[in-house]
C-alpha cells in the first residue's frame, strides 16, 4: 500500500512545490487579506478535487463475499475539474493588479502566467514587487484531472457484512510524509426483498470514511527565504450510498447512489522573509486555509472476472464528475 501515498505525495509536491519555483510564493507577497484570498481561490479546485476522488472506488459489487472471503484491488480514482473552476476572480483585490479580471487556478493552464505588480502601505512603509502569477497543474495531471491511487482490503463477514480498508503508515522521504487511513463497511440486504435473492440482483448499503495528513518541508524558493517552513495537509472526507449490481458469471454491472463530502486544512507554518523592490518583510504562518465540498452522486460501472482476477471500471457525476478504474484478486 506505500505506493498510494507515495503517488498522492508525488500530486501534492507538485502542489505546493513545482509551482513554487515559478511564481506561487508571489501571492504570499500581497497584504494579508488578499494573500489569504488568493491562495484559496488557488488552490481550492485541487482540495475539493482529492475531496471527491477519495470518496471514489469503495465497491465493484453489491455483493458481499461469503464469511472471511476476501479481494485485494488497486485502482486509481480521477476527479475533473470543471472548466468554470480552471480560473478564478480578481475582483475585490486591492494590493496586487494583474491587468485582467481573472488568473489561473491550480488546475489551470500552465501556460496562463500573467506579469502581476503588488503595491501596498503597511505601517506607513510602501511595499512594491513585480513576479508572473503561477499557472496551473492542468497538463501535468493524468487526464487533466485530480488523482488519488487506491489499493483496498475488502474482508466478508458473517451476517453478510463486509469491511474495507485502506491503511498506510506514516512513509516518505526527508521532506515529505504522509500516512492514510480508510475505513468501509457494506451490508447486503437483498433478503430484505423477497423473491429478488434468487435473482443475480444484488443490493448493498454502503458507508465509508477517509482520513489523510501530509507533512511537507519547505525551503527557499525566489523571492522568500524560510526558517522552519512546513505545510500541513489534512483530509476528512466520507460517503453514505445505496449500491445494487447485476452478477453473472463474466459480467458484472454495478451501479449506487448516495452522498459524499469531506473537508480538508492547509497550512504554511514558519517564518518567511520576503523581498520586496527596495525592502523585505518577515511575515510567520502566513497560511492557515480551509476547504470542504459535498454533494449527491451517481455511479454506474461493470466488472469483468476472468477467474480470481477482476478488471472494473465505473464513471460517477457528481460536482467533480470522477472516473474509477483497477483490478480485483478475489477470494470466495
Amino acid at each position: 500500500m506505500k505506493i498510494y501515498i507515495l503517488i498522492f505525495i508525488g500530486v501534492f509536491t507538485l502542489i505546493l512545490n513545482a509551482k513554487a519555483q515559478d511564481g506561487f510564493e508571489g501571492y504570499l507577497l500581497a497584504d494579508k487579506n488578499d494573500r489569504d484570498q488568493l491562495i484559496d481561490a488557488y488552490t481550492n479546485p485541487a482540495m475539493k478535487g482529492l475531496i471527491y476522488s477519495m470518496n471514489n472506488g469503495w465497491y465493484h459489487t453489491a455483493k458481499v463475499h461469503h464469511p472471511f472471503g476476501f479481494d485485494i484491488s488497486i485502482g486509481l480514482n480521477v476527479s475533473s475539474v470543471p472548466g468554470e473552476d480552471e480560473m478564478f476572480n480578481l475582483s475585490g483585490l486591492t494590493s496586487i493588479n494583474t491587468g485582467s479580471i481573472a488568473a489561473a487556478t491550480i488546475a489551470g493552464s500552465e501556460d496562463a502566467t500573467p506579469l502581476t505588480t503588488i503595491n501596498f502601505t503597511e505601517n506607513n512603509i510602501t511595499y512594491a514587487a513585480t513576479f508572473n502569477a503561477p499557472g496551473g497543474i492542468k497538463e501535468s495531471l493524468p487526464l487533466n484531472a485530480v488523482p488519488a491511487p487506491a489499493v483496498q482490503l475488502n474482508l466478508g463477514l458473517p451476517a453478510k457484512f463486509e469491511v474495507s480498508l485502506r491503511l498506510v503508515p506514516k512513509v516518505g522521504s526527508d521532506n515529505v510524509k504522509g500516512n492514510l487511513f480508510g475505513f468501509g463497511a457494506k451490508k447486503e440486504i437483498t433478503d430484505w426483498f423477497g423473491p429478488v435473492g434468487k435473482t443475480p440482483l444484488h443490493v448493498s448499503l454502503l458507508a465509508a470514511y477517509t482520513t489523510m495528513n501530509v507533512d511537507y518541508t519547505i525551503t527557499n524558493s525566489g523571492a522568500i527565504n524560510v526558517i522552519n517552513g512546513i505545510a500541513k495537509f489534512s483530509l476528512n472526507s466520507y460517503t453514505i450510498q445505496a449500491i445494487t449490481s447485476l452478477n453473472f458469471p463474466i459480467i458484472n454491472v454495478y451501479g449506487g447512489v448516495g452522498y459524499g463530502a469531506g473537508n480538508s486544512t492547509l497550512k504554511m507554518l514558519g517564518d518567511y522573509t520576503l523581498t520586496y523592490v527596495t525592502q523585505s518583510r518577515t511575515i510567520s504562518n502566513p497560511i492557515d486555509s480551509k476547504f470542504d465540498a459535498s454533494g449527491f452522486r451517481t455511479t454506474l460501472g461493470a466488472r469483468l472476472s476472468l477467474g480470481v482476477f477482476k478488471v472494473f471500471g465505473s464513471y460517477t457525476l457528481k460536482e467533480y464528475n470522477a472516473a474509477n478504474l483497477g483490478v480485483a484478486i478475489s477470494i470466495r
